[in-house]
């Protein structure tokens, strides 16, 4: 099925990003623990948003 996007509509709404798993985690300096756990969650690809609720990073105590 198609459907038809007026360009207007796409504007002013905006498009979701959608990062690779392992580029995020690399970005946001999650553990490989952290970034299997993501993997299995939600795939290879996510949406932004996703990836930010859904990833967790353990506290750095000096």
């Amino acid at each position: 099925m198609t459907q038809h996007l007026d360009q207007q509509t796409v504007v002013s709404q905006g498009l979701k990003k959608v990062w690779n798993v392992s580029e995020f985690a690399k970005r946001y300096r999650l553990d490989q623990r952290e970034e299997n756990r993501l993997l299995k969650l939600l795939g290879p690809f996510a949406s932004e948003h996703e990836l930010l609720m859904n990833a967790t990073r353990t506290p750095n105590f000096r």
